[in-house]
């Protein structure tokens, strides 16, 4: 996610969004042709051009298409929020099992994610995706018939399953299609993929809420099966992973498809040697655990600002406010079950609007500004929640004053998490980690994010009844703060910069407060 972009063709080369094709004023040195083989291709006759605008259109797509079982994990997550409120009343659940039923999906899903490892390269990554849509249309069926809480529960965990294998395999092939140059912005279609999903789900709630109790939760769950039955068409269209061909020892169907996402013979030809030369490689996997297992003082800085990013993006309780939204508002004083799904909408329009415009960001801006951003304003965002919540319960402040504040912060808190640590945690996994950690690294990173996100919603509802939800952003508040000395002291500025230069950041006595900048990189790498 999040690697530098590349210039298109006229803003992007036969009409593909601009800001994807734009050229960032960082670019990473080991992902662009040298700037004599690029001239050539761009006055070539108009050949190159051509070439170049087909293959990119071609990457696009298939890179879109590869993320639509990243809407599935979206729309569960918001589709939920509303479903719970029905659910309880039609099946009679109690709080503990409106958390375990909510909290369990990040659970499962990890164990879909670290089962479709193998899958994927049993089976191949084309196919693991539609097995991915089946699984989760079995369980969004049983879940819709459910008559009882253990069989709904037996249909999420289905559902959750296919969501994992999704969300691992996704980006996988996105990253093993897409020319080096591109990969940064379409490996962060999946996030934006997800947030539509989120915003898909809100507005079903707000849509079907007016039916019986006994049909509206149903009739959401089962428009959920409708973006997987896409999927069914998307694999006659996608090609396999060229990787994954090599592999399976059939190089020839591997250069046939480099051909049609290279923009030169020579470069399908040039990544064709790479992946052969990195499938001989794999044979390195238990030492690689060997190494993550017993650090050196490098790898361990990689790993404390990999994992503790992974970590934080869930610990200020994102996953909190997105699922029980309605309970927030409800707090806040909102007493209409239309107004309460209305007012998530916001929530999902904004998370929407803002991981579009940090995708457009993130390369030109860079990691470190952006996560200091979003830290800064999710703190304030929570801690200004948790001070009108609390105010609204002692009768110091207004109802109407209470519900705007709590709709302003809560669309406040999903647009700075969306414009920083939202995406930027797979954006930084990918870069910091060297070639050969990457892969097992960014897998621990999930399960660490996973495990936090599951803990957070499998005990919102809990801490609330303890403490008060006033109290629990009181907390999320205070984790949030923690979050931004982490930035601070831990996470270097990554953006535009070579693999020999990350390397030197976490090299260097970051721990110690000072930042390695850009230009003593540049320096480092001159020295050379």
């Amino acid at each position: 996610m999040g690697l530098p972009g590349a210039s298109g063709v006229a803003n992007g080369g036969g009409g593909m969004p601009g800001f994807f094709w734009r050229k960032s004023r960082y670019v990473r040195m080991d992902d662009v042709l040298p700037q004599e083989q690029e001239a050539v291709e761009d006055s070539g006759g108009g050949g190159g051009v051509r070439v170049r605008g087909v293959a990119r259109r071609y990457v696009f797509f298939c890179s879109v298409f590869a993320s639509l079982n990243h809407v599935l994990l979206g729309y569960d997550v918001g589709v939920m929020s509303g479903c719970i409120i029905f659910i309880q009343k039609d099946l009679h659940i109690n709080e503990v099992q409106q958390e375990v039923l909510v909290g369990c999906l990040s659970f499962i899903s990890l164990l879909g994610s670290l089962a479709a490892g193998r899958t994927s390269d049993a089976i191949g990554r084309k196919w693991t995706i539609g097995l991915a849509a089946a699984i989760f249309q079995v369980g969004a069926l049983v879940m819709t018939l459910a008559s009882s809480f253990a069989v709904l529960m037996a249909g999420r965990l289905l559902a959750g399953i296919g969501i994992g294998f999704g969300l691992m395999v996704a980006p996988v092939y996105i990253s093993e299609i897409s020319p080096a140059a591109l990969r940064g912005s379409l490996a962060s279609f999946p996030e934006i993929f997800i947030s539509l999903g989120i915003l898909l789900g809100y507005v079903s709630n707000l849509a079907f809420a007016g039916l019986p109790d006994h049909i509206n939760w149903r009739v959401m769950l089962a428009a959920g099966i409708l973006p997987s039955i896409s999927i069914a068409f998307v694999l006659t269209v996608i090609p396999e992973s060229p990787r994954w061909l090599v592999m399976q020892g059939r190089t020839g169907d591997a250069r046939a498809v480099l051909l049609k996402v290279a923009e030169t013979e020579e470069e399908a030809e040039e990544r064709l040697g790479e992946i052969e030369e990195s499938a001989r490689a794999t044979a390195a996997d238990k030492a690689v655990w060997r190494e993550l297992m017993r650090p050196s003082p490098v790898v361990l800085r990689m790993l404390v600002a990999g994992l503790g990013v992974m970590f934080f993006q869930q610990a200020t309780g994102i996953d909190a406010l997105v699922y029980y939204s309605p309970t927030i508002f409800r707090d806040a004083g909102i007493a209409s079950e239309g107004q309460l799904l209305a007012a998530t909408v916001a929530v999902g329009l904004s998370k929407t609007v803002f991981i579009v415009i940090a995708i457009a960001l993130v390369d030109n801006v860079g990691r470190k500004p952006l996560l200091y951003v979003s830290t800064i304003g999710i703190t304030g965002c929570l801690a200004t929640l948790a001070a009108a919540l609390s105010l609204l319960a002692r009768g110091v402040l207004p109802s109407g004053v209470a519900i705007t504040l709590a709709i302003l912060t809560v669309c406040g808190f999903v647009a700075f998490f969306s414009v920083g640590i939202g995406p930027i945690n797979m954006v930084l996994s990918s870069e910091i980690y060297p070639l050969r950690l990457r892969a097992q690294a960014v897998a621990t990173g999930l399960a660490v994010n996973r495990l936090t996100s599951g803990a957070v919603a499998m005990s919102f509802l809990s801490i609330c009844r303890a403490v008060s939800v006033a109290g629990a952003f009181t907390a999320f508040a205070a984790v949030s703060a923690l979050s931004v000395a982490f930035v601070h002291m831990f996470v270097p500025e990554t953006s535009g910069k070579s693999l020999e230069q990350i390397e030197s950041l976490f090299a260097s006595d970051i721990g110690s407060g000072g930042e390695v900048e850009l230009a003593d990189g540049e320096h480092l790498v001159h020295k050379r």
